[in-house]
């Protein structure tokens, strides 16, 4: 992956459960990722959130059968409603900094959620997407990754 990051663009890598907004403090031949902010989620797994069995719906009363109602998924609600307060800090973000180029780096399905949680003033931003948890790796690693080289600190 050879993806040039402007100076000064913002680099948002994230997932489910953890966000960092990088901005690029060098330049695109020799780019130098700085953190300038970190969102990690304490989301538990669904069977520490949640107790209740499912419930059941009676399907009427000349049938008298009964069907179950699928589980609520708590890790997964928890897993949308972080995305959603990350685009809504990246909006502030990008009004509050000026940001001009924003490139995101997450997994498909967060990627999915980002795209239709990102405010039209965001999506202006983004000069590049990249399918790819990077969210476990350090910065130097997640600048390597990004521009195919070797990192520049």
């Amino acid at each position: 992956m050879d993806i040039k990051i402007p100076h000064d663009a913002f680099v948002f890598v994230g997932d489910g459960r953890k966000a960092l907004f990088l901005r690029n403090d060098g330049d695109e031949k020799f780019p130098y990722l700085k953190t300038e902010r970190v969102f990690v989620d304490e989301n538990p797994p669904s069977h520490e959130q949640g107790t209740e069995r499912p419930g059941r719906i009676s399907k009427g009363s000349r049938t008298g059968g009964r069907s179950a109602v699928q589980p609520t998924d708590w890790h997964e609600l928890e897993e949308q409603h972080f995305v959603r307060t990350v685009a809504a800090a990246m909006e502030r973000l990008v009004r509050a900094s000026k940001v001009k180029k924003l490139v995101v780096v997450a997994p498909p399905r967060t990627l999915a959620e980002l795209r239709l949680a990102f405010h039209p003033d965001v999506k202006a931003c983004i000069v590049a997407e990249v399918n790819k948890d990077l969210t476990k790796h350090p910065v130097d690693e997640i600048e390597k990754h990004l521009t195919g080289g070797v990192p520049s600190h």
